[in-house]
């Protein structure tokens, strides 16, 4: 597989560039389209950027910003006016109390579009650490207090016999990431609730259920590597006794450098995020101001040049896009369509 991350980020900086210059900003269509948000939803953006550049030059190049959901969705929600971003990309769902700020602060015509999904690959070196991992065993060795007891795992074989007798150390991503958020829900929560008095105790204190289920341990066995998947594999592939966290379209990415490690049994691979069977498939999302859609130059175009690049053996599929299931495009083809607006209803 080409690089086409690299390219298709080098592109997109050069047509940034262009975007940002006075006079050719105006003479390319004015204000450019401003998409911040998800680093794992950063490489499809760019290279949707660049197809939409390209064929439609008149329109100023998109700006592009991979600085995590959290702090995406902070920014899309500040205000409605033209100096706020249009979209926000979110490797997981916007959160109720987002929603919230949003409307607060003046942002009330959002429209949720599911362009896609990935997994959250765990994996090691080629040649490296082989493991079978399970949720329940990722959250005994990631959680701040396994079952609400003291973290006392050094190695990965003092979680699981099984395991290889070697340091835990796992270098992941960030608080603020969609794809952190994700792996709470979807692995270390799922751990957790193997334990019955856990899943007693959501419904008796989930604040304190919160807390033990999905706090990662901070004492250096998990290494919080920022909001660079990429550095994440350079990380890993230095070091053949250590495990990564990113989304699944790096380990595609880079499937010369590193492995996926299954979980109960299960690789992580595209056809089996497609179906769920890997444990760790979520759902991807941009959100756009509707109120935007016509005001700013090539919204709507840029909205369905995205459309057109998420389907089965698209080019997004080509560089590690997991196609949804196909009533779920239909629905996402139709939202570019028709923008429905989010209501608080959808939180509940």
């Amino acid at each position: 597989m080409t690089n086409v991350f690299k390219f298709a980020t080098v592109a997109l900086g050069a047509l940034s560039l262009v975007a940002c210059g006075s006079g050719d900003s105006a003479a390319s269509g004015g204000q450019a389209i401003r998409a911040v948000g998800s680093s794992t939803v950063y490489p499809f953006a760019t290279v949707v950027a660049e197809t939409f550049s390209r064929n439609f030059p008149d329109f100023a190049a998109p700006l592009i910003e991979g600085n995590g959901t959290g702090a995406g969705i902070a920014l899309f929600c500040e205000g409605a006016g033209a100096d706020t971003p249009s979209m926000a990309h979110a490797s997981r769902r916007m959160k109720q109390d987002e929603f919230e700020t949003c409307t607060a602060n003046g942002v009330t015509n959002i429209t949720e579009i599911q362009v896609g999904l990935d997994g959250i690959a765990f994996a090691s070196a080629q040649g490296g650490l082989q493991m079978n991992l399970s949720p329940e065993i990722v959250y005994r060795a990631l959680a701040a207090n396994p079952f609400g007891q003291p973290q006392t795992a050094d190695s990965w074989n003092d979680v699981d016999p099984s395991l290889p007798d070697l340091p835990i150390l796992v270098y992941g991503p960030p608080s603020t990431s969609g794809t952190r958020d994700a792996m709470k829900e979807l692995v270390l929560e799922a751990g957790c609730k193997t334990d019955p008095a856990m899943a007693a105790l959501k419904e008796t204190d989930e604040d304190r259920y919160k807390q033990i289920c999905t706090e990662v341990r901070d004492d250096g066995a998990y290494v919080d590597q920022g909001e660079q998947d990429n550095l994440i594999v350079q990380k890993i592939e230095g070091n053949p006794n250590a495990v990564g966290v990113f989304g699944y379209s790096y380990l595609e990415e880079n499937a010369d450098r590193v492995q996926g490690l299954t979980m109960n049994g299960v690789a992580p691979t595209y056809e089996n995020i497609a179906s769920f069977t890997y444990p760790g498939a979520r759902p991807l999302y941009v959100y756009v101001k509707k109120d935007h859609v016509d005001a700013v130059p090539g919204l709507r175009e840029f909205l369905a040049t995205w459309a057109e690049s998420w389907g089965v053996g698209g080019v997004l599929a080509q560089i590690g896009l997991v196609a949804s299931p196909d009533d779920v495009m239909a629905r996402s083809a139709a939202a570019v369509t028709d923008l429905p607006v989010l209501t608080a209803a959808d939180f509940e």
